[in-house]
Parts: C-alpha cells; sequence; structure tokens
C-alpha cells in the first residue's frame, strides 16, 4: 500500500540510511520523503540501550506493572488479544486440579483434562509474546531463530514432562510427529489460506523455501530410518517387531534400536547446530536482507510500530510467567492422558493416536500458529515460511533429540525412534507435498485448502486408529482389511 522507488528503498522517513550495513542517523527534518514510506522504527524511541535494535526499544526501563498489563494484554494482533481474554482459566484450571485429582470419579478426570488443555493457550501465548517483544531488540535472523526457539518452549516442556512420566511411549512419539505435521499443514495451509484471501498470490523468497523444506526433508528420513531399520530386520531376521505398534518384541533387538536411535539424535543436533550457524553467522546478512524487505510489505507496519513495547526486564518477567504457568499446566495435562486414552478401560475418550498427533500438537503450537498467520495476513510471507519451516525444523533437530536424551539419562526408561508404519508414512508423504507446493516460490489459497484437506483427513485417520489392545485383539492378518 506504500509504493518506494529504487533508489529510495534503502531510506526510510526517519531518516535511518543504510551505508555499507551501517546505520547512519540523520535528522527527521532531512528526510524529504517523510509521508510515503515506512519508518524502521518510532519517531520518539531514540536507542537508549547499546546493542538493541532501534525497532524494539522501548523508551522506558525497569518494569513499569500498569504498562506491563496492558501491553501483554493488547498483544502482537487481535487474535492473540482474543486469546487473552482465557487467563481466567488459568487459575481455575490449576484450582480444580489440586481439588479434584483423587476422585474415582472419571468425569473429573476429563474437566481437568479440558481445562488444562485450554490454559495452556494463553500460557503459551504469553510465551511467544515475550520472544516476539525480545526478538525485535535483536537482528533479523537472530531474531526470528529466538522467536522460534521461544516458541518451542511449550512444546520441549510437553515432551519432557511426558518422558519424565514414565508412561505413554507411543503418545511421546506421536507428539513429535504430530508437531510437525501441525506446522507443515495446518499452520502453513492457514497462512496461505490468510496470505492467498487478500490477493492473487503471495511470493517467497527461495532461501527460505529451499533450505527448510531441505533440512526437513533430511530431518524426515532420520526420524523413521530406526522404524525402517526395525521392519526390514523384522522380516529378514524374526518377530522382531510389531509395526502395527512400534513396538519391539525382542529385547536384545530393542537396545540396538536404542542405540540407533541416541545415534540418530547425535546427528540430528549437529545439523541443526550447523543449520543455526548458516542462518546466523555465514548468511546472516541474506536472512537480514530477505527478512527486512518483508517488512516493509506489512501492512499495518505503522500501527505495529505505533505499539507500546515491553522493556528486556518486562520481557525477561514475561518469559519467566509464561514458562512457569506453562510447565505447571503441562505436569497437569499429561498426568490426566491416561484416563482419556483409556489404559486399562474398554472405552477411551480418544484414542492415543489422535491424542499424540493431534490434540497435544494443536494445543502446545497455538501460540506459534497464530503469529505466522498474522504475519501472512499483513503479507510477510517470509516471515510465516520462516516461522512454519523453522519451527518443524526445531522439532525434528533439536526438540526430538532432547526427549531422546532426557529418557537416556532416566534408568529403565529409554526412549527410542521406532515409530509405527502409519505416522512414519504420514509424515514423510507430507514432506513430500509441502516441498512441491514450496518448490515454485508462490502460494495460494487453493493449496492452503489442499494442506488443511490433507491434516484433516489425518486427523479422522488417527480418531479411529486402533488402541495397543484393540490390535492385539484382532488377527494378524485383518490390517489390511476394511
Amino acid at each position: 500500500m506504500f509504493r518506494r522507488d529504487r533508489g529510495s528503498r534503502r531510506a526510510d522517513n526517519d531518516g535511518v540510511e543504510m551505508n555499507g550495513g551501517d546505520d547512519h542517523v540523520t535528522p527527521p527534518h532531512q528526510s524529504n520523503e517523510k509521508q510515503s514510506r515506512l519508518p524502521l522504527h518510532r519517531p520518539e524511541h531514540h536507542q537508549k540501550s547499546k546493542g538493541l535494535n532501534p525497532e524494539g526499544e522501548s523508551n522506558r526501563r525497569g518494569i513499569h506493572p500498569l504498562h506491563f498489563i496492558r501491553i501483554c494484554f493488547r498483544s502482537s494482533c487481535t487474535l492473540s488479544m482474543i486469546v487473552n481474554l482465557l487467563w481466567p482459566v488459568v487459575p481455575a484450571a490449576i484450582a480444580v486440579h489440586f481439588a479434584y485429582q483423587y476422585r474415582e470419579e472419571r468425569k473429573w478426570h476429563l474437566i481437568i483434562f479440558i481445562l488444562n488443555y485450554i490454559a495452556m493457550v494463553p500460557s503459551a501465548n504469553l510465551i511467544g509474546f515475550a520472544g516476539q517483544d525480545l526478538a525485535r531488540k535483536l537482528p533479523k535472523a537472530g531474531g526470528v531463530l529466538l522467536e522460534t526457539s521461544l516458541g518451542s518452549v511449550t512444546e520441549i516442556i510437553l515432551f519432557v514432562t511426558l518422558v519424565a512420566q514414565r508412561q505413554n511411549l507411543p503418545v511421546v512419539r506421536g507428539a513429535i510427529l504430530g508437531a510437525i505435521l501441525a506446522n507443515l499443514l495446518l499452520c502453513l495451509g492457514l497462512c496461505f489460506i490468510a496470505g492467498g484471501f487478500q490477493r492473487e498470490e503471495q511470493v517467497f523468497h527461495e532461501v527460505i523455501s529451499e533450505v527448510g523444506s531441505g533440512l526437513l526433508l533430511v530431518a524426515g528420513f532420520g526420524l523413521v530410518i530406526p522404524a525402517a531399520f526395525a521392519s526390514v530386520y523384522s522380516n529378514t531376521g524374526g518377530d522382531s517387531v510389531d509395526p502395527r505398534q512400534g513396538t519391539l518384541l525382542n529385547p536384545e533387538f530393542q537396545h540396538t534400536i536404542i542405540r540407533l536411535s541416541r545415534a540418530t539424535a547425535i546427528i540430528l543436533i549437529i545439523a541443526f547446530v550447523i543449520f543455526v550457524y548458516f542462518q546466523t553467522t555465514s548468511h546472516e546478512g541474506l536472512y537480514d536482507e530477505v527478512l527486512g524487505a518483508d517488512e516493509q510489505r506489512d501492512k499495518d507496519r505503522h500501527k505495529d510500530l505505533a505499539k507500546m513495547k515491553l522493556t528486556l526486564t518486562e520481557c525477561i518477567v514475561a518469559l519467566v510467567i509464561g514458562i512457569a504457568c506453562t510447565a505447571m499446566i503441562a505436569v497437569f495435562l499429561v498426568t490426566e492422558i491416561p484416563q482419556i486414552i483409556g489404559e486399562g478401560r474398554e472405552t477411551p475418550y480418544v484414542s492415543e493416536a489422535f491424542m499424540g498427533l493431534i490434540l497435544i500438537p494443536v494445543v502446545e503450537k497455538a501460540a506459534e500458529h497464530i503469529t505466522a498467520i498474522d504475519e501472512a495476513w499483513d503479507n510477510q510471507a517470509n516471515f510465516a515460511l520462516t516461522h512454519v519451516l523453522g519451527a518443524s525444523v526445531q522439532t525434528a533437530l533439536l526438540n526430538t533429540p532432547i526427549a531422546v536424551f532426557v529418557g537416556w539419562g532416566m534408568t529403565n526408561y529409554d526412549l527410542d525412534l521406532l515409530f509405527p508404519t502409519f505416522e512414519s508414512v504420514v509424515l514423510i508423504l507430507a514432506i513430500i507435498v509441502v516441498g512441491n507446493f514450496l518448490r515454485d516460490g508462490k502460494s495460494n489459497y487453493l493449496e492452503g485448502v489442499l494442506c488443511v484437506c490433507v491434516y484433516v483427513i489425518i486427523a479422522v485417520c488417527a480418531f479411529y486408529y486402533p488402541s495397543p489392545e484393540q490390535q492385539g485383539a484382532a488377527p494378524h492378518g485383518s490390517e489390511g482389511e476394511h
């Protein structure tokens, strides 16, 4: 909505001129195009803190309680502000857990689960908003990486809590793959829809799409190779693995799979470190250029710049509050999962696969999805794609190895990467589908609708996916029937 000629592309109406990568500040009265260019930061926000990006300056220091509450409630966009209306559910969920956790009636376990499930959304949203405000104070590439990492805190907390509870290994594995599927299909699809709703198509840079999709393909193969290895070994060396449940029948072979999973986790985390170096050091200028140009296409940028910002201290306080609430709620949520999936009961509320692949990933990724969809709506396709692919890459290359390492450090509770055949196939197909959509560097609402449709199909399959008890009761040859 703002036109800029090619020769003036490197200047803004606040007099910030880019010369050889250095910011030279000139007085506002020397700018001749004040009415036609988007500013990099608010005019009254003179840089007061060394090392901070002027765009992230709050023009305040320390913590001011009223400003802190007001800024956190208004959040980054309207949808995020609506989510903050759920904050009263947080104390209610905590209170109900302590009051009724030992009741034998099954309905109370369902109520506790639902309340904590809802309470997870505003808690994670606070982490996402505080991370976003903190990221504004850093260079573009490093800020996006920090924001994505803080957005994954909720996921790491849930993974670690699930492993630490020493139960529901299939749910842990399902949550790992489900988080990637929720990003690639649900969130990316909604971003394509939001971006294509107001325009014919959106264009994104090839460095964002190619690097992200390439890493995902490698990570996807790395995650499913232990399952493929176990399946082939089972066919050639005896009945060592049950591919329907992803469980090992031979204890000696189980140790082999665990060692293979640990080796894979180490390799994946090395790949993540190299990716971080690529994005923040060796190719930082390229990412800064791409994302900087994306900011100039933000139709609501003038509104964002006019908003009050959190101080550095307030960002840290908000992160501490959000992480503390999220950790507490995650423990309460995970504690109720056995009751919800019906362990030891004939009628579960939902299947084990649906809990792992759909329910947990949707709630843990809610804040990140809101941020990415808002960016796509504002025509910041590269930012949205960076958040979606970055979050997926971080789940595969960092969060999954962390869960494996946590299980490695616990006695007699090793987490392996032996995913069931259904989940492994779904993951690889999803990565291939998204890679094809990203190949041309353009997106539209049709591609978004197709991604969401694929995700809904997976959700329906997961809902009807039989529990281990039902699979054990079924004849071995009935897998391919119906």
